[in-house]
């Protein structure tokens, strides 16, 4: 990076900023090597969409789990999978 980085414009509006940066390469603006690693707890994870075919019966009982749970049966299998991958 060279020793005096090109300034950031100010930008009317985010719209604005994305297109800015969509076609500006931030290397010769900002001075990477000083940045922060941050957390950001309040993103939602990215979620796909996946089919799984599932013996009626088993769809059945999951679905009166949940129901007796009282939380929606996608949910109630979300929360298994996780919990069966967290403690294996």
């Amino acid at each position: 990076m060279s020793k005096n980085p090109k300034s950031i414009p100010k930008f009317r509006s985010e719209a604005e900023e994305r297109r800015f940066w969509e076609t500006h390469d931030s290397s010769d603006r900002v001075d990477w090597s000083k940045a922060e690693r941050v957390r950001l707890p309040n993103l939602k994870p990215s979620t796909t969409s996946i089919s799984l075919r599932l013996p009626v019966t088993l769809l059945d009982q999951i679905k009166i789990a949940a129901n007796k749970r009282d939380v929606p049966y996608q949910s109630l299998i979300k929360t298994w999978l996780a919990e069966k991958t967290v403690n294996g």
